[in-house]
């Protein structure tokens, strides 16, 4: 028992204060009406504990005028307040047994600011240069997220193919290019999250002019928005980097760990401008470079990734009951990064560190601080006073041996002080010798056991308040031995194998087998996995291998057990596969089209190399490809060769491949890329023509060169052109990469005049081969002629057919490109008139869609790329009257086995309506159709019936000079022999018109 401020704690009664519940650090609002904070505290504790609190240090003062409430264990802060409530809080629990202190909550107030209620400055930017819009955020704590909104909300800015970003270390809203309809009013929107509110808030509006450029100037990027240098981040947590560049076109990001892989889990962040690394651990740990590309170059920036941790317990102490007037030896043991600093407190008061602490009673508490944080541990001290007693830890009543092996025997009583142990066996006290030894804890060890040592022993104790015994009967066994070990095994990968294992054991005791590989043991339960028990007699445990992989080469181990022995027995498994990936891969002598390769050799997994093959890839290309290299083919013996055959100034990554008899091995991790030296360009553009424009135009274009064949900064194209047979050629330079047309302009051209051009192109290195000449020819002129002879038949009351005399030729200024014909009515002026072009050259052409008994006047033009020539001596057509626009009337039927007979009334034409000329019948049956044209004379028609109880469709209607009339639909079906005839509906073919 011990004694604590008068109280007593009763040993094997009492316990002192264990906590079930903490309190949690907080960000509560600043300003929040008649509000609330809750530190919860809870402990567990014999007799129960009661409660204290600490702010700072400082006692916190609990009475009717506070405006603090005990509730339980738990403190409630009525109405918080920044200034007067905020700080570090405390929990301690208090019984009479001791005193525990809780880790330390934070009580902090969260704030937003409004933005000033200044107006920006209004900002203006030129189209294709990159800007940004400073946020300027207002005060405010913990952190803010950022958005911008553009003119108003909730309309938020996006990032547009990547060419916005909004920081959320700055706020800043970055532009990449400006086109000019980025010109707006933007608002910076900052929002704050807390515990237990979210506010937000927007800026006045930024005014952003992006002043037009009549060609937007290129630029390579520039990398604005930059990660720190130096970034340290706590393990288990998410860290983010933010990288961003200015350019024109928008640059592309991409992401690379510089002295290690980037880890899987940045995901798809790994192309974009917030690099995210979630769950920290220390294998995170290194340099990040950003790299922003485009066709026009590329920026980099690099800063490292420093992970550190809060503190954590390693080894804690535990409670614990020791006798009186021993010595007491607790050990704590903490990790963190920086490394922590350990303190001890009694009772939650700070005790000196010494070599050794003497403590008579109560609650040993250890804390654990460095700057991410502070972490508890506790254990109870009780001191007792005790005769010897085994009630609770007797020995052992049998225990089993094997013959030939060894059997520890326990000793130990509950007693205080410590008491004196030793053993004997019979009415023989035993003593220490060479197969027989006592430790001074009160172990007994015996060895090399044979069955004459069978038989009961019994440990005595004694202290100055007493005495005890205890026995136990030592039971000696057959010992357990392996009869067939595991054979050496020598296999290709993706083949299976089993290992033997045999043993022999006392048949008294159940055998066990295990096997290990390595030293690490082997789950032999796993359905899908690479390792099965052989099912079969107990003292077989054969080990069977499927589909073996190279990591499972090595030593197998097999352990035969039983409860009182163990025999093991090993055997060596070597698997054999293709070879690993090389290591240590480098570029070396880098030129215009070739660079050397320089490896060290992976692990051949017991095959030899037999050779090597090259992989590259170049900017503009994922896929990996095999290279051209000198040798051509690369022995197993070489660290070295020439990649040839490359493009100049192009960016390159490699990696090498190992080959054996079994096959490829992975490939080795990529080079750092490297870019080709320079060189004058060695091909021409292609897609040399041009032709059409304005009038004393000459319009040459190409397609521009792919940046692989650029071969060089500084590119642009030379073109060269004269007039067909000239002696003299034109040359002109047009420095653009991307440019793919150029317009040559004289007033002397005459129209559609035939030239030799040809290109090629240079660069700051040089000029290439031309290209093959082509003929181009200059601006064509509208056609001088006109076509002759124009006649126009009216088809139907919405149809005409136009006719002319085809153009013979065409003088020198262009080519015939086919026929324009005009139309418009009478009373129209011509300026009005509808247009139909024809697709070539034919000399006739329909016109639809005209009103019906209308006089139409029409002309027809000839046309080539630069516009309609004369027209033509115009004619005039008058379309026919339209069709009767009533069906057919008064449809009967009658049926005659498979046929049916149809008749209807006669279709009367009214004056201004075309005369009829007879009817149609349209048959429709299962996606079929027919036609059956009568004349005026016929009212009736047979058709067939559908063999099955299908049925068919079928259209009656007249017909005339003026076209189709309205038709009358009937369905008719046989259905179990009957026949059944139903009017649908009435279709009409045409659209009354009103005259004008």
């Amino acid at each position: 028992m011990c004694v604590i401020g008068g109280e007593v704690c009763v040993s094997g009664h009492d316990s002192g204060p264990v906590f079930e519940e903490q309190p949690s650090s907080l960000i509560y609002p600043e300003g929040l009406p008649e509000g609330k904070v809750t530190l919860n505290c809870q402990a567990r504790a014999s007799p129960a504990a009661s409660y204290r609190w600490r702010v700072n240090g400082s006692e916190v003062l609990i009475g009717e005028d506070s405006h603090y409430t005990l509730v339980a264990g738990n403190l409630v802060i009525n109405n918080p307040q920044h200034g007067r409530d905020s700080g570090s809080y405390q929990c301690l629990a208090v019984n009479r047994c001791g005193t525990i202190v809780s880790r330390a909550a934070n009580l902090k107030f969260g704030y937003l600011r409004d933005f000033p209620l200044e107006g920006r400055s209004p900002q203006t930017a030129y189209e294709g240069t990159g800007t940004f819009l400073a946020c300027q955020a207002p005060a405010h704590y913990p952190a803010l997220s950022y958005r911008w909104i553009l003119n108003e909300f909730p309309s938020f800015v996006q990032p547009d193919g990547g060419r916005w970003f909004v920081s959320q270390v700055t706020g800043n809203l970055y532009l990449a290019n400006a086109r000019t309809n980025d010109t707006g009013n933007y608002f910076c929107l900052t929002t704050i999250n807390m515990d237990i509110s979210t506010k937000s808030t927007f800026s006045k509006a930024v005014q952003l002019t992006v002043q037009p450029e009549a060609t937007p100037r290129k630029s390579a990027p520039n990398i604005r928005v930059r990660f720190p240098s130096e970034t340290y981040a706590l393990a288990g947590h998410t860290t983010q980097l933010e990288c961003f560049a200015y350019g024109n076109p928008t640059p592309k990001l991409r992401w690379r760990k510089v002295d290690g892989i980037l880890p899987s889990k940045v995901g798809a962040s790994a192309d974009g401008p917030i690099l995210t690394l979630p769950d920290l651990s220390f294998d995170d740990e290194g340099v990040y470079e950003c790299e922003a590309y485009s066709s026009e170059g590329r920026d980099t920036h690099q800063g490292r990734v420093s992970v550190q941790a809060q503190p954590e317990w390693l080894q804690v102490m535990s409670d614990s009951e020791v006798e009186i007037s021993s010595e007491l030896h607790w050990s704590c043991v903490a990790a963190g990064k920086p490394r922590p600093s350990i303190r001890w407190l009694r009772n939650g008061l700070p005790l000196s560190t010494q070599d050794r602490v003497e403590v008579t009673n109560g609650l040993l508490k250890i804390s654990n601080l460095n700057k991410h944080g502070t972490i508890y541990s506790n254990a109870e001290l009780r001191v007792q006073v005790q005769a010897p007693d085994f009630r609770l830890n007797p020995v052992r009543k049998l225990v089993p041996a094997a013959r030939g092996g060894q059997v520890k025997m326990e000793c130990k009583p509950r007693a205080a002080p410590k008491p004196t142990l030793f053993w004997s066996r019979g009415t023989e006290l035993l003593t220490n010798s060479s197969r027989v030894t006592v430790m001074p804890d009160g172990v007994l060890w015996i060895y090399n056991i044979s069955r004459a040592d069978e038989g009961k022993y019994t440990c005595f104790a004694e202290n100055y308040l007493g005495k005890a015994n205890s026995t136990g009967h030592l039971s000696v066994r057959d010992a357990t031995k392996i009869t067939l070990a595991p054979s050496n095994a020598d296999i290709n990968q993706g083949e299976n194998v089993t290992l033997q294992c045999h043993a022999s054991h006392d048949p008294t005791m159940d055998l066990t087998f295990t096997w290990s590989l390595n030293g690490v043991l082997l789950d032999l339960e796993e359905p899908n996995g690479h390792y099965h028990r052989i099912e079969g007699k107990e003292n077989i445990g054969d080990l069977a291998i499927v589909n073996t992989q190279l990591s499972q080469a090595g030593i197998y181990t097999c352990s035969a057990q039983t409860v009182v022995d163990s025999a093991v027995a090993s055997g060596r498994l070597v698997v054999r596969g293709p070879p690993g990936p090389p290591g240590g891969l480098v570029v070396k002598s880098v030129n215009e089209t070739a660079v050397e390769l320089r490896w060290s050799r992976g692990y051949d997994n017991h095959s030899p190399i037999g050779k090597y093959v090259i992989m590259g890839r170049s900017e503009h290309s994922h896929d990996w490809k095999k290279m051209r290299t000198d040798p051509a083919n690369i022995e197993g013996n070489a660290e070295s060769a020439r990649v040839i055959d490359l493009r100049p100034w192009m960016d390159y990554e490699f990696q090498v491949i190992a080959s054996n008899i079994l096959g490829s091995g992975e490939p080795s991790m990529p080079s750092q890329p490297v870019r080709t030296k320079q060189a004058a360009p060695t091909v021409a553009p292609s897609g040399l023509g041009g032709g059409g424009g304005d009038r004393n135009e000459l319009i040459i274009t190409w397609t521009p060169m792919a940046r692989e064949y650029q071969n060089g900064d500084g590119f642009g194209y030379i073109l060269a052109f004269r007039k067909l047979d000239a002696p003299a050629w034109t040359v002109v330079r047009v420095p653009s990469v991307e440019s793919s047309r150029y317009v040559y302009t004289n007033q002397s051209l005459s129209p559609y005049c035939p030239f030799e051009v040809k290109i090629k192109a240079y660069n700051r290195k040089g000029e290439g081969p031309f290209s093959q000449i082509a003929v181009v020819h200059s601006a064509e002129e509208e056609p001088t002629v006109s076509p002759r002879k124009i006649n126009a038949t009216a088809l139907t009351a919405f149809e005409i057919l136009v006719s002319w005399e085809p153009v013979q030729h065409l003088s020198t200024n262009g080519v015939l490109r086919g026929y324009e014909i005009r139309y418009w009515r009478q009373h129209e002026r011509e300026a009005a008139a509808d247009r139909v072009r024809t697709a070539g050259l034919e000399n006739t052409a329909r016109v639809s869609g005209l009103r019906p008994n209308t006089l139409y006047h029409v002309t027809v033009l000839a046309y080539n790329s630069a516009g309609t020539g004369q027209p033509s001596p115009r004619t005039t057509v008058i379309t026919k009257k339209p069709p009767p626009n009533r069906p057919p009337g008064n449809v009967s039927w009658k049926t005659d086995g498979a046929w049916v007979t149809l008749r209807w009334d006669h279709v009367k034409s009214m004056d201004n309506e075309s005369t009829v000329q007879g009817y149609k019948v349209l048959y429709k049956h299962e996606g079929q159709s027919a036609l059956k044209v009568l004349d005026k004379g016929k009212t009736s028609v047979n058709l067939p019936l559908p063999k099955d109880n299908g049925y068919v469709v079928l259209e009656i209607r007249s017909w005339g000079e003026g076209g189709d009339g309205a038709a009358h639909e009937v369905i008719v079906s046989r259905d179990s022999g009957g026949l059944m005839i139903t009017r649908r509906k009435t279709v009409w073919t045409w659209i009354a018109l009103c005259n004008d």
